[in-house]
């Protein structure tokens, strides 16, 4: 069931679009925002507000790699696997960062305080290699760097 402040702010979202099919990706934020995920039960909660079928917004949640219809940690972070950070060396980043959270791409640490995951770009290719921690995006990331900016979040 979708919360008296979820309702809120999706009602807000749909006064800005042409019709409410329009604000699905927003509306599937807002409950990503509040829950950390979007389960099939807030999926199908969301869909019966927004006039949809469950399949035609899980389409639409599953279609944008921000939308984690997995339950992830309270911390996603987003490692940038593209050709240029690859060729800045992002592999012994991961590898230091796999280590370092005794875990891989798709997995949660045992606290639920880390999830890590691929990405194919942030969009940050003059600054490789690069992540992202929840909003926070880091850049040319030095591996001595990776222990001080994951104790920020512990």
């Amino acid at each position: 069931m979708l919360s008296t402040e979820e309702i809120k702010e999706i009602e807000h979202a749909i006064k800005l679009v042409p019709h409410k099919k329009a604000a699905s990706v927003e509306a599937l934020k807002v409950v990503q925002e509040h829950r950390r995920w979007v389960s099939d039960e807030s999926l199908r909660d969301v869909a019966k507000f927004l006039d949809m079928s469950p399949e035609e917004l899980d389409s639409v949640a599953t279609f944008y790699n921000m939308i984690f219809r997995k339950e992830v940690g309270k911390h996603v972070i987003l490692v940038c696997d593209s050709i240029s950070c690859w060729v800045m060396g992002y592999e012994n980043l991961r590898d230091q960062l796999f280590n370092r959270l005794g875990i891989k791409y798709g997995e949660t640490t045992p606290d639920g305080l880390f999830t890590v995951l691929p990405n194919c770009c942030l969009g940050t290719c003059d600054c490789a290699p690069a992540f992202m921690i929840d909003h926070d995006l880091y850049r040319n990331v030095k591996e001595e760097q990776l222990e001080e900016i994951l104790k920020r979040y512990d």
